[in-house]
């Protein structure tokens, strides 16, 4: 997601955002949220709402202090009012509708960010878009490599028969270095995978290649560690070509944040963002 769509979006979700009468809690309305995050039915958005109402109750929250169902007038063609459902919806009540949303679409995967950071600072939001982007990329890779792993064993190759295949690959990728070469000078303990610790440019050029082999070993039902070593090898080497008609060397590129202690900061800031919210004042208060 690019830095002009981040500030168009960011302003966006200000717009619509209101606070309660003496100040002190943010809210949205659900009506004027679900078109910011891109459904066309309330139907479909109201069954959102009601998943990530069940979350909360799941997080032990109480979900009325972040969902307060009200009854909002709409004009209608004949000029005629009538009342229709709406919901008041604290920080972390958006937040969670964001997570059970597509992060696939830039409307959720921005507002995951955008709810979650509190200040709603630029530079927090991108970081954290960053962020997902680097994990799903990861999420993703690892998916490629144990249909690999299956595709492989199913044609005879072992275990120890696809960690070289893999590192076969990476040397092809890095222009010569291997996995081990490169974890030293990235500093990467032995006992972590080098992906967790590549950027998210990389790890998709990794992936690439990685579905690139699985397609052709299940197209071409190569057999044996040799072809499909060769194959993977090719693979590797075309991804490190293409990158390189932009200027990119990937055994060049710096090191990214440890994906695990991401993992963990996010985890504990998702924590607080309840209590952080506030609560939105029930009937009668």
């Amino acid at each position: 997601m690019d830095k002009k769509t981040i500030i168009t979006m960011k302003k966006t979700f200000d717009d619509i955002m209101h606070t309660t009468e003496d100040g002190s809690v943010e809210f949205w309305y659900a009506r004027e949220l679900m078109e910011c995050l891109g459904y066309d039915r309330w139907e479909n958005f109201n069954k959102a709402i009601n998943r990530a109402i069940d979350s909360c109750k799941t997080s032990n929250s109480d979900s009325l202090d972040h969902f307060r169902g009200v009854t909002k007038m709409v004009q209608l063609g004949s000029g005629a009012e009538r009342g229709v459902k709406d919901y008041m919806l604290t920080r972390y009540a958006c937040y969670l509708i964001a997570q059970n949303g597509d992060p696939r679409k830039e409307e959720i995967a921005f507002a995951q960010s955008y709810f979650a950071v509190q200040t709603r600072k630029q530079e927090l939001i991108e970081e954290r878009i960053a962020y997902i982007e680097r994990t799903e990329a990861r999420g993703k890779l690892r998916e490629s490599e144990k249909r690999l792993s299956q595709n492989i064993y199913e044609r005879g190759v072992d275990d120890a028969g696809f960690g070289r295949i893999r590192s076969r690959g990476d040397q092809a990728l890095f222009g010569g270095k291997s996995t081990q070469d490169m974890k030293k000078q990235l500093e990467i303990s032995d006992k972590r995978p080098l992906a967790d610790f590549l950027p998210t440019l990389t790890i998709a050029a990794k992936n690439l290649a990685t579905e690139m082999t699985n397609y052709n070993v299940e197209e071409k039902d190569l057999q044996g560690e040799g072809s499909i070593t060769s194959e993977h090898v090719q693979n590797n080497m075309s991804v490190r070509e293409m990158l390189g008609t932009r200027g990119i060397k990937p055994e060049e590129l710096p090191p990214s944040e440890d994906i695990k202690k991401l993992e963990r900061r996010v985890k504990s800031q998702k924590k607080k963002l309840a209590r952080e919210a506030g609560k939105l004042p029930q009937d009668g208060e």
